[in-house]
């Protein structure tokens, strides 16, 4: 129920209290409505009568209502009188009506501009209209002015919406700085920083106010590990707003502020700005820790690696030695030259003395020089023997030192020389004498210094190696003509040994073709013919220009011709002439005419009966015998046999070596 039905009720029920409300009806209308913002109007449409106006309608029409009330309703709309019509009777009997077309009178000229809303009222026989007035012009102002608040309110709002979550953001983005492992600072177009992070402040012992504001790079960054100049239009890091791309530098060093280089990687990201590159932001991690570490595991690997190869070469050695020496044990001989030669060993081989062992080819000298190691505190170290003779010129440095790959052309990988092979043991140098000049220094500087380095390294090695060298040579004579450096010489010969030629030690002969024999056989899994005096005779009559290795193969290829156990012996052709120590004794060189005395008649007849007993394996009489191939009776043989004092009995067939060895 609304203010006016609340002052219009209750209905009068005589004409007495009708007649005092109507009368009092002007003053609580106005009462009710005095102080509205818009016009308001009560009428009797019936009566033409304007019952009731506020203040709001009384300015609006202003001279028609001076007069007071009442006044005629059609007054104030005069020029809508019709529209009045239409709306109060629409009023009245649907109980609302609205409508434009009300234009109210003021003054001389009419108002036009209103919206006018009409409430019917009716209480017993009087009936009223109730008419609000609104002002379209005001109402849109009020509409645009609230609505243009509403906006501002609401776009303030978002922009406090807006700026509390940059806020919160910035906050956050602060927080992440604050907590980030990895240092962050920032820098504007010109290199000039804007920001550094906690994380970069402890790395770095900057404090963010030392660096906002100045060049970076002039702080951090201005030389390479180094120490050179490291000029800023090189710098990596302004790469990422000089050409909007990101920089990702792997290992690079910043410079600590008490001037420390600190190993960091990084990445440089450009800050664009409406398409343009305003800044960037680097981030960067301490790797000094890994990459020390990474340094430490990679030396660890070189040298697990080079300890691998070493080993790897080592055995490669020791199964050469295997396969080679497995059957030099002992050094064997009678001789005083052989005796003399192991005496020197045992004095030398207690010291770390250098040792020169010379003597012609095929004379022992590496089976000395194994056995000078293998008597020494050395022997648990390998002995690394290295033929001079066998080594090209161009690769003498790089087999005696080693090379690092990429040294020269088809050096694939590093290599270790034979010095660091030896290194703690023994290096032999056979055919000392074939090394060239230039590398002869280079030598000497190991022996005196113990120090080298590798082909193509900086790195100096230290080692600890004992030198045993052995040649056929004289050096003394290469010394004299230049070919070989005399403090070399003086170096290696501080323990000089002599190995004498086999044709001066012919009383070593049986016992090492004895060695050589057994030796073969069991490298041919044959069983060992017997090796007689006849066949002794003819070893000690050879003159052995290549030694000991020439006997050695010489009962080699007899194991293998060896037939039914008889052992043949085929000695190269010096084998059928004379020996220059007895050629006074024996048949004349082709084209001579020498007459013959008895006594080389005797020595011819006695070499050609022990001839055919060695080649028939000692054996006298039977089939195959000595007697058969003379083409003698068994019995004449023996008895020229006893004439020439052998140890044959007139019961037994064959000849012993032992035998042989004894006379």
């Amino acid at each position: 129920m609304s203010k006016l039905d609340r002052l219009i009720v209750p209905e009068p029920s005589d004409d007495a209290v009708v007649d005092q409300t109507a009368a009092a009806l002007p003053q609580l209308l106005e009462l009710a409505f005095e102080g509205a913002p818009t016009p308001q109007l009560v009428i009797s449409p019936f009566d033409n009568a304007l019952i009731a106006a506020n203040a709001a309608a009384r300015a609006l029409f202003g001279d028609r209502l001076e007069s007071g009330l009442p006044t005629g309703a059609a007054a104030l709309f005069g020029a809508s009188l019709g529209s009045l019509h239409v709306a109060t009777q629409a009023a009245m009997y649907k109980g609302r009506a609205w409508t434009r077309d009300l234009v109210p009178s003021v003054a001389t000229q009419p108002v036009a501009g209103y919206e006018c809303c009409l409430v019917g009222l009716a209480r017993a026989n009087h009936h009223y209209v109730h008419i609000t007035m609104f002002d379209l012009d005001a109402r849109g102002r009020r509409t645009i002015d609230d609505e243009a608040e509403a906006l501002h309110r609401a776009g303030l709002a978002e922009w406090r919406r807006a700026e509390r979550f940059f806020r919160e953001l910035e906050e956050r983005h602060r927080l992440i700085l604050s907590a980030a492992g990895e240092g962050i600072y920032g820098v504007d177009a010109e290199g000039i920083t804007t920001f550094v992070n906690p994380a970069a402040e402890r790395m770095l012992g900057w404090k963010a106010e030392d660096l906002i504001g100045r060049e970076m790079h002039a702080a951090v960054h201005h030389k390479h590990a180094d120490g050179k100049y490291y000029p800023a239009q090189d710098c990596p890091i302004y790469n990422a707003f000089r050409l909007n791309t990101v920089t990702v530098v792997d290992d690079e060093v910043f410079w600590h502020k008490d001037g420390k280089p600190v190993r960091v990687e990084y990445t440089s990201t450009p800050l664009i700005e409406d398409g343009e590159p305003v800044g960037a932001v680097i981030v960067f991690r301490d790797i000094s820790e890994r990459k020390q570490s990474e340094e430490t595991l990679r030396r660890a690997l070189e040298e697990n690696a080079a300890l691998r190869e070493r080993l790897e070469k080592e055995n490669a050695y020791l199964q050469e030695e295997i396969l080679t020496h497995s059957n030099h044990h002992e050094i064997l001989g009678r001789s005083e030259g052989t005796q003399r030669i192991l005496r020197q060993i045992e004095v030398v081989a207690a010291t770390n003395a250098n040792v020169l062992i010379v003597g012609e080819s095929g004379t022992g000298k590496e089976l000395v020089a194994s056995a000078i190691h293998q008597a020494s505190q050395r022997k648990d170290r390998p002995l690394i023997r290295v033929n001079c003779a066998a080594v090209p010129r161009e690769l003498f440095e790089s087999e005696f030192f080693g090379h690092v790959r990429g040294a020269f052309s088809g050096a694939i990988r590093d290599r270790i020389g034979r010095f660091e092979l030896a290194d703690g043991g023994t290096l032999f140098l056979d055919e000392v004498g074939e090394i060239p000049t230039d590398l002869q220094s280079k030598l000497l500087r190991v022996l005196q210094e113990g120090r080298f380095e590798r082909v193509g390294e900086a790195k100096t090695r230290k080692v600890d190696v004992r030198i045993i060298a052995a040649t056929n040579r004289n050096l003394k004579i290469e010394v004299g003509q230049g070919r070989f450096r005399e403090d070399l010489f003086f170096r290696l010969n501080v323990f000089p040994i002599e190995c004498a030629p086999l044709r001066q030690r012919k009383v070593d002969i049986p016992l090492l073709a004895q060695h050589f024999l057994k030796l073969s056989c069991r490298r041919i899994n044959a069983p060992v013919p017997s090796l007689t005096h006849a066949h002794v005779e003819m070893l000690q009559s050879y003159g052995w220009p290549g030694n000991a290795r020439e006997l050695q193969n010489v009962m080699e290829r007899a194991a293998i011709l060896a037939r039914d156990g008889r052992l043949v012996l085929n000695l190269p052709g010096e084998s059928e002439k004379p020996s220059p120590s007895k050629a006074d004794s024996t048949v004349p060189h082709s084209g001579e005419t020498r007459v013959l005395t008895a006594a080389q008649m005797a020595q011819l007849e006695e070499r050609n009966l022990l001839a055919a007993v060695a080649q028939c394996n000692g054996r006298i009489s039977g089939k195959a015998g000595a007697a058969e191939l003379l083409d003698m009776n068994p019995q004449t043989l023996y008895s020229r046999l006893r004439k020439l004092r052998h140890p044959a009995s007139g019961t037994s067939d064959d000849w012993s070596i032992e035998d042989l060895i004894k006379k």
